[in-house]
């Protein structure tokens, strides 16, 4: 399948998708491939345990259309209303503007062969159904494949309802397990007992296998059926599916310890993946010691309770989710559910702390990959704080403390979502508060929202001066200079971006933030044409962040090198900084990073000699720019390259050809526009176009130089507010 998948299990309880072989089902799977071919909306159907999900993303990989299949999990989704930023999330569609999802989402597939996966969706079902119809209506080019336990009950849709195994698929199945413990079962009629008595449910047969290294597949039968004859009375015939994998885990729960119990229950906690530093945190304590959870998670593992993966970021376990249900009422039994919520909040609100600390710092980008396999549990924290009772201002604090992953990595929608939540709320710590404001602001104005981005930041600057908090002072001060910067007011901006590092001098502050006020800072002077003060602060952020292995601000200030390289004639120095800076900021997925090295990538190649290239990376830009907001901020200061990389390419081109190239970028999405970009090719000088040593515009005219700003003392970390 396309798309971003990673192996895992599904999302109502099926066996793990990638990490286990697919037994059987060669009949289902061709009936169901044959039948999406003609339905537009086809769900799956069918008890948990019973391979729904391992089924279609083979059926999805087999009816795959051209332009993708991209699977959703839904099962960690809680709120309805984050369905849709889970579809968004799960196509990749990076946007930074204050779109709504479902927007995006049209906007991003319209006139596009995409197959949609939506795995888990039981639990939602009023938002998912509204959602895909709409979908289906206005987006003729899409197909969706829903899996879930009931239909979502819209017209039109076909269902598929999956049985269990057939007899010999079971025993094949229960062997296949069997011999990943290392053993060997054959067929015998004891085998045939234990899977008709399971009837044939995957989840159960694969608990069951995992029980082989301990007893015997008569023994296996023999407490299996005394289970059965409890709950149902001594019956023997028409057992109820849902009852029989509800009674194989909690067979297969008696059978475990009371600490592989308690452990089971307390790993309900986690959502989707979790590593052991974090099991053994928040799992450890009250029956449990820390140094025990590694010996009792091994067995857990060994019995299939849990999986284990290979991720960017090492080892990380997942619990099915059946099986994570079923661990979730034991722990609300105990009465531990909400201490256990709680040291699970601890856990990650520390993970937020200490990268945001690390952003700073050579393991920038091993940050950001840890944040991501994260969020999922950082979202479960933030939900925890912003509806517990008196917790809002850790909620705050979190929020705000992940700033970098929002700001940095291409989450803006997201990230605006949960800040303004937690700023309605009222809190007796007003430094988390201040935090979460100039957040807010900070989000805002990478959106293109200037009017709740200056609202946010006065809030923020009128509360920070009455408890005299100056670390807030100085960001709310900050992030003002940076809207003025973006809305043409150079004079002002200039003044409160100085103001600002002066404060951030005075308490010692610095980190990529402040560096980032310095790059803007550099970005003031040089649309007011001192580019050597401009070169001369940029080149000071950028031996600090090699100083201190900083990557995201260091691209900004290549940037405005680059430009400043532009402007003094040296296409082929501009080119070599943006192609730097454009590495960096599609790494870390900052889209508004990636679009401003194209603007002027396109600019450097047309004064390189290669207008038509450069119409093509105009082309791209234009295409990203619907996702990171006002075009060039709706800046005459930034429009002002792009305005004359136009008249260039279109003197040299004609409008005809011009528009051509247009649109022949337009037509790069952002993985291959980039790569374009960065490869260069077929770059050719032209004599007759040197790059400008004067002002552009009158948006790029002189001014006279200014003091020099502040520079910064070195203390680490992101200790705002």
């Amino acid at each position: 399948m396309r798309g971003p998948q990673r192996p895992g299990p599904s999302a109502d309880g099926d066996l793990p998708l990638e990490l286990t072989s697919f037994v059987g089902r060669s009949a289902e799977l061709a009936e169901l491939a044959e039948a999406m071919e003609a339905a537009r909306l086809m769900t799956v159907t069918g008890v948990g345990g019973v391979g729904k999900s391992r089924l279609a993303v083979r059926a999805a990989a087999r009816s795959a259309p051209p332009d993708g299949v991209w699977r959703v999990e839904l099962a960690p989704v809680r709120d309805p209303q984050f369905v849709e930023y889970a579809v968004v999330e799960a196509l990749g569609l990076t946007d930074h503007t204050t779109r709504l999802p479902r927007e995006i989402l049209l906007d991003r597939l319209a006139g596009r062969r995409v197959l949609l996966v939506l795995d888990g969706f039981e639990h939602l079902v009023g938002a998912c159904a509204e959602l895909v119809s709409e979908l289906l209506r206005r987006l003729p080019g899409l197909r969706v494949l829903a899996v879930g336990r009931r239909p979502l009950g819209l017209t039109g849709e076909r269902l598929f309802p999956l049985a269990p195994l057939a007899e010999d698929e079971a025993v094949e199945l229960f062997a296949d397990r069997a011999r990943q413990h290392g053993l060997e079962t054959g067929d015998c009629p004891v085998v045939r007992e234990l899977c008709v008595r399971l009837e044939g449910i995957p989840l159960a047969l694969e608990l069951a296998a995992g029980r082989l290294r301990a007893l015997s597949p008569a023994q296996l039968l023999e407490r299996l059926d005394d289970r059965f004859r409890l709950l149902t009375g001594g019956g023997r015939d028409a057992l109820p599916r849902h009852q029989t994998l509800r009674t194989a885990i909690g067979w297969s729960h008696e059978l475990c310890t009371p600490a592989e119990r308690l452990l089971w229950a307390r790993l309900s906690v986690f959502a989707q993946t979790f590593d052991l530093e974090a099991a053994e945190y928040v799992c450890s304590g009250d029956g449990l010691a820390a140094e025990d959870v590694l010996d009792v998670l091994a067995e857990l593992l060994a019995q299939s309770v849990i999986s284990r993966e290979e991720t960017p970021t090492g080892p990380r376990y997942r619990m099915l989710d059946t099986v994570r249900a079923y661990g979730a009422d034991w722990l609300e039994a105990t009465g531990d559910a909400v201490r256990l919520r709680r040291r699970h909040r601890d856990w990650y609100l520390g993970l937020a702390t200490w990268c945001e600390l690390d952003w700073f710092s050579p393991r920038q980008r091993e940050v950001a990959a840890r944040i991501e396999i994260e969020l999922p549990n950082l979202r479960t924290a933030l939900e925890f704080c912003l509806t517990e009772p008196d917790e809002a201002h850790l909620g705050q604090y979190l929020a705000g403390s992940l700033w970098f992953c929002w700001a940095g990595c291409g989450r803006l929608s997201e990230g605006r979502r949960w800040l303004e939540r937690s700023v309605e709320l009222e809190s007796e710590y007003e430094q988390s508060r201040l935090k979460a404001l100039w957040v807010l602001g900070y989000v805002a104005i990478l959106q293109g929202d200037t009017v709740p981005a200056l609202a946010a930041l006065r809030e923020c600057r009128v509360q920070a001066e009455r408890v005299a908090d100056l670390t807030a002072v100085a960001y709310a001060e900050h992030r003002t200079g940076c809207l003025a910067l973006v809305t043409d007011d150079m004079a002002r901006a200039e003044t409160l971006l100085r103001s600002a590092l002066d404060r951030y001098q005075e308490i010692g502050e610095l980190n990529s933030n402040v560096l980032m006020g310095q790059v803007e800072l550099a970005m003031t002077r040089a649309f007011q044409g001192d580019l050597a003060d401009a070169v001369r602060l940029c080149e000071d952020v950028r031996r600090v962040c090699e100083d201190h292995g900083e990557r995201w601000a260091r691209s900004y200030a290549l940037y405005v090198l680059a430009y400043a390289a532009w402007r003094d004639g040296d296409p082929a120095g501009a080119r070599e900084l943006l192609a730097d800076c454009l590495d960096n900021a599609h790494a870390f997925h900052d889209l508004l990073g990636s679009v401003l090295s194209l603007e002027l990538l396109a600019l450097v190649t047309a004064a390189q000699g290669d207008p038509a290239e450069a119409a093509v990376l105009q082309g791209a830009a234009g295409r990203m720019w619907p996702s990171v907001g006002l075009q060039l901020f709706g800046s005459a200061y930034y429009n002002a390259p792009h305005e004359l990389c136009e008249a260039t390419a279109r003197q040299a081109l004609g409008d005809a050809r011009y528009e051509e190239c247009v649109r022949e970028g337009a037509r790069l999405d952002r993985d291959a526009a980039v790569a374009r970009a960065l490869g260069g090719g077929g770059v050719r000088p032209l004599e007759a176009l040197p790059a400008p040593r004067g002002p552009v515009s009158h948006a790029l005219g002189d001014a006279g130089k200014s003091r020099p700003a502040a520079s910064p003392t070195r203390k680490g970390g992101e200790t705002a507010g």
